[in-house]
């Protein structure tokens, strides 16, 4: 993978850069949103490529898998080609979502063997066959099978789980290695750093996985229950330890705060659902801070969403209209509240991109977490 470093911050980690891939280059810091199953629920591809700017969506391994299935998804040759994106995709290898089945799963050596959650089947993920599944969905870029610690487990349960991750992840660059993209097109594979809320587990991994020399660095089990602050302290442990010309991932996360802090760690690639399914709850993300349109005082708030937004929907719609739909029950107003978080979360990863080629991000930053972690109403 070609990953171009267009500018550095003088005063963090944070830096601007291009990631190529063979579905259109990728300008970080980037927000991917979230298309579990091939969607990003209410909102029109075609919105999401011409209005929010998305520049790439994530799948997921775990419930692809399940339905429509990837043997349906080759026929089509590849996930693009069936949900008619011609834009990049990354697919999580649904590690996290065989974690969070907890009483319907069974990590062993082998693999992940675990029950659906549509009909109880029996199903089993391995480093080999979880490889296979990601080449006939087709993604641009894969990510490596591994183990997701819950955010509050000890230090010998996290140190196990790390060393059996790393086992499967030369299973998986092996399988990688000896298969080829099934489409025509290159797909780049990710190694998943894990270790828990322990420093000296995430240096540990940070070391092994980049001595892998792989695509990309992923940072997983994060935002899964830990404090925030401990989350911050993984990202400071890890940011002068991840290898610096390859893109950096941190997985699931998170609030717009979380997003321009992570970006300060060195971070390049987000990706939460968030933006979406807050939205369908009735809270928006603003650059003055968070809204729930469902209280009473927005009945005769005639003003526009978001002022600052840049989004058809921004410019279109009041926040007494729109708390109109979610007391009336409207599914037009889950959609509306979705359709203008995606674009401020890619609007907000634009500004901080601007202002890292500009020279003053730190300072930009500071400013805009205080803004966007207020609650407003």
């Amino acid at each position: 993978m070609v990953f171009d470093i267009e500018k550095r911050d003088n005063l963090s980690f944070a830096r601007a850069g291009v990631l190529h891939t063979e579905h259109g280059d990728i300008h970080t810091p980037i927000f991917m949103p979230v298309g579990t199953i091939g969607s990003v629920k209410g909102v029109f591809h075609r919105d999401l490529k011409n209005d929010t700017k998305a520049q790439i969506i994530l799948g997921n391994t775990y419930h692809l898998y399940l339905r429509p299935g990837s043997q349906l998804i080759n026929k089509v040759k590849g996930l693009h080609n069936f949900i008619n994106w011609d834009k990049p995709i990354l697919t999580d290898s649904g590690g996290f979502q065989v974690f969070s089945l907890s009483t319907n799963r069974k990590i062993t050596e082998e693999g992940c063997t675990f029950r659906s959650h549509i009909d109880g089947s029996k199903h089993i993920f391995t480093p080999e066959n979880n490889v296979d599944v990601q080449r006939a969905i087709g993604a641009d870029i894969i990510m490596a099978l591994d183990e997701c610690t819950p955010g509050t487990a000890d230090y010998n349960y996290a140190k196990k789980s790390m060393e059996r991750t790393h086992r499967w992840l030369d299973r998986c660059i092996k399988r990688f290695k000896e298969t080829q993209p099934l489409y025509g097109y290159k797909q780049f594979f990710f190694p998943i750093i894990q270790g828990c809320v322990y420093p000296e587990l995430r240096k540990i991994a940070a070391e092994i996985i980049g001595e892998k020399e792989m695509d990309g660095v992923a940072i997983g089990g994060l935002s899964v229950g830990e404090p925030t602050e401990k989350m911050y302290e993984m990202l400071d442990t890890l940011a002068p330890l991840l290898p610096q010309d390859k893109p950096h991932y941190l997985m699931g996360v998170g609030t717009p705060a979380n997003i321009l802090e992570g970006i300060a760690k060195g971070v390049d690639m987000f990706d939460c659902v968030m933006p979406t399914r807050n939205g369908r709850n009735g809270m928006l993300f603003t650059w003055e801070g968070t809204i729930n349109i469902k209280n009473k005082c927005w009945a005769d708030d005639f003003s526009l969403l978001d002022p600052n937004g840049t989004s058809f929907v921004d410019c279109t719609y009041s926040k007494s209209y729109l708390r109109h739909l979610f007391i009336a029950g409207e599914m037009l107003g889950a959609e509306i509240a979705s359709y203008h978080n995606l674009a401020f979360y890619l609007d907000l990863v634009t500004k901080a991109r601007e202002h890292i080629l500009q020279g003053d991000f730190y300072q930009w930053k500071e400013e805009v977490v205080k803004k966007v972690s207020r609650k407003i109403q």
